[in-house]
């Protein structure tokens, strides 16, 4: 069987990067801009770096903030009334995943009209044209969605995030400048690093994990393992060194899928607006349990990664709980909260949770076939 990688046309990294958002814009003759960006990166003067840069070459723009967190169908509607109001000839997203999601539904929907009722992009929506181009720059270091082809949209009225899956989706620019990143919280640090690292690990053990794609999952692992905490202290370097750890884990799991980590964050996200990275850290030791016997050695490489000592002294038991120890471990130490109670979910939610995972495009990705009852008891099991 063959096997597909896509990745974005064109990254720029480091100190700076965002210089070259202009010379994109000119060089595709575009001139009307949508910038899509949040309310808080405005007022921090985050995305104000950017639209200085737009002012002063000229080229005009218009800003769109209505997005949440989870960014709803409700959000992407406004958008896109947004840019056929301007009659924007590009998006410049600016943030992390929830405005960067909410820019590919827009782009697409631009592109695609037959697509208007947002819940049609669902699942592998088969979409004839690319979106509306895309400079996707990253304030946050986890989703990653500057290089994937996934996006994610929060469906409030059936209490339910849905992910769409589409290859014109994606940025034609992404941006990678640890300027626009370093001013994160520690809080949104850790939640998004361990995204990331959830993306990484996920990645890497799909059922549709190869060779190439272990790759790059194993080394974005190796980067997180070792640069999370200092990041979340606040360590420029280290948060540099995330965010390129991000975008490596992105270009790996936007080809191949992720598993029931995101399966079962993703109802949380919706039923109760628990932050999608502080969730998906939340299942993740849990399911990694749960998918110990259906992974081969592969905890035994992300132990080794993880700098574990005695590796060769250890069998396959013991390999996979230290795996797993050390991952709990870096959740511990930036602080991820360890009981679902603590996010405010009550047990007769559980069922809903579960039927909602069950349901998510993650889930066929998993190593290992769960069922009902197995969602259900690994929800139990962090309660």
């Amino acid at each position: 069987m063959s096997k597909r990688i896509i990745l974005n046309e064109t990254s720029y990294f480091g100190k700076g990067a965002i210089k070259e958002i202009v010379n994109e814009l000119k060089g595709r003759h575009l001139q009307k801009i949508l910038v899509v960006t949040g309310e808080n990166l405005l007022k921090f003067g985050i995305a104000t770096k950017v639209t200085d840069l737009l002012k002063n070459a000229g080229i005009d723009f218009e800003i769109f903030t209505d997005i949440k967190p989870n960014p709803t169908i409700d959000n992407v509607k406004s958008g896109v009334e947004s840019c056929k109001k301007f009659n924007a000839e590009a998006i410049v997203a600016i943030g992390g995943g929830s405005i960067i999601d909410a820019s590919k539904a827009i782009g697409i929907i631009m592109t695609n009209t037959e697509f208007s009722d947002v819940r049609s992009l669902e699942g592998l929506a088969e979409t004839k044209n690319k979106s509306l181009p895309i400079i996707a720059v990253s304030t946050t270091s986890g989703t990653a969605a500057e290089v994937t082809i996934n996006y994610v949209i929060t469906d409030v009225e059936k209490k339910r995030k849905f992910v769409c899956v589409d290859p014109h989706d994606i940025p034609v620019v992404a941006i990678v400048d640890p300027d626009m990143s370093a001013p994160m919280p520690q809080g949104l640090c850790a939640s998004t690093g361990m995204d990331a690292l959830v993306h990484a690990i996920e990645g890497y053990i799909t059922k549709g994990a190869w060779e190439l794609t272990d790759m790059l999952h194993i080394k974005a692992i190796e980067l997180i393992a070792k640069s999370l905490r200092q990041a979340v202290a606040g360590d420029f370097d280290a948060r540099e060194e995330m965010a390129l750890a991000q975008y490596i884990a992105g270009m790996g799991f936007s080809n191949v899928g992720l598993g029931i980590v995101h399966s079962m964050a993703h109802p949380l996200s919706a039923l109760y607006d628990v932050p999608h990275g502080k969730a998906c850290a939340m299942m993740l030791t849990a399911v990694l349990k749960f998918n110990a016997s259906s992974t081969g050695n592969k905890y035994r490489e992300i132990a080794r990664v993880f700098g574990v000592q005695g590796l060769e002294k250890m069998n396959k038991e013991e390999a996979d709980k230290a795996a797993i120890a050390a991952i709990q471990q870096l959740a511990d130490d930036v602080n991820i909260p360890k009981h679902l109670k603590d996010v405010g979910v009550k047990e007769s939610d559980l069922k809903f949770l579960a039927e909602s995972a069950m349901a998510d495009a993650c889930t066929p990705g998993n190593p290992k076939d769960p069922t009902l009852d197995d969602i259900i008891n690994i929800y139990k099991s962090i309660m």
